[in-house]
């Protein structure tokens, strides 16, 4: 890189942590709302499971629900740590950040149950 390159992008730097409008999707927020989707998604399959573990709700994929309620919630977990780790700025900045730790939260719950009903099953075999 030249330096009238790392000059432009010196300028441009605080162009970069301008906060943006409260419902504009920037990449981050998008990031975050897409793996608050699939952590929703697998806290939703992980109570599931975890009911028809118990025998409450009829029987059948218990335990292909935990898998599902596990691999969702790694996944959550995982995104909401990258956007919180590539987040430059606090909240209101247009990074996502809020979303990333909500995202956090919401993959270890699901992790959570589909941990339990892979216990619960491993404790009936």
């Amino acid at each position: 890189m030249s330096v009238r390159h790392l000059l432009a992008a010196a300028a441009a730097a605080p162009v970069l942590v301008q906060p943006v409008d409260a419902y504009t999707l920037t990449a981050g927020r998008l990031w975050s709302l897409v793996a608050a989707l699939l952590g929703l998604v697998g806290v939703a399959l992980g109570g599931l499971a975890l009911a028809r573990s118990a025998g409450r709700i009829g029987t059948g994929t218990g335990r292909r629900g935990a898998i599902v309620a596990l691999a969702a919630g790694l996944a959550c977990t995982v995104i909401g740590g990258l956007v919180v780790a590539a987040a430059d700025g606090g909240p209101g900045t247009g990074y996502g950040i809020v979303g990333g730790y909500v995202d956090l939260v919401v993959g270890l719950i699901a992790m959570v149950l589909g941990g339990l009903v892979l216990a619960r099953f491993r404790r009936k075999a």
